[in-house]
């Protein structure tokens, strides 16, 4: 198939859902993801779709487009996290997990991390946070499991009835990266 045709058949796709992967765009033309990477490339200069972090979206649709930024997972309001850029522009992600891997490709371009304390539902920044990293509470979302707390008390208390790791921001950063090297997010 031509790069032109192809370019043509992930239009199409893209028309009847707003996000695809690279990988799944792969396997459905039986190509390299390079290739696919190729095309995605000329697509994005052309204005015709926007490149996220996993995958392509629409370009007119992005406003409509409510999947994670990371893992085009649905956005649950309660676990998003906002990584506002220093261009101001702003990136969801379904939850913490996703915003501290999606955070250690573009540090550089991260202006301010914002999410909800896990237990009083008040917006923090995350820098300042304490993590509680691979509890037993099933939150059921990206694996392993990352949950903000504004208080450390809290986090503890927290720990002591459901285990895990407590952690900074930087500690949960590195930790998260190696328990992810190799992997995708597990749902």
């Amino acid at each position: 198939m031509l790069p032109i045709e192809r370019k043509k058949q992930i239009l199409t796709w893209l028309q009847k859902v707003d996000f695809l992967r690279v990988t799944e765009i792969s396997k459905r033309l039986n190509v390299s993801e390079m290739t696919v990477y190729r095309d995605v490339a000329a697509l994005v200069k052309e204005g015709k779709v926007l490149k996220t972090s996993n995958g392509i979206a629409v370009a007119g649709a992005t406003a409509d487009f409510q999947g994670c930024v990371y893992c085009a997972k649905p956005i649950h309001t309660r676990l998003t996290v906002q990584l506002i850029l220093t261009d101001d522009q702003i990136e969801q992600t379904c939850c913490m997990h996703c915003a501290l891997l999606r955070y250690s490709k573009i540090e550089f371009k991260v202006a301010q991390l914002i999410c909800q304390d896990f237990l009083t539902d008040t917006t923090i920044n995350a820098k300042k946070a304490t993590f509680l990293i691979d509890s037993t509470a099933q939150i059921n979302c990206c694996r392993p499991e990352v949950l903000p707390f504004a208080s450390q008390p809290q986090a503890q208390q927290f720990q002591y009835g459901f285990g895990g790791q407590l952690m900074l921001f930087d500690e949960a950063l590195i930790e998260l990266k190696q328990a992810m090297t190799g992997q995708a997010c597990r749902h």
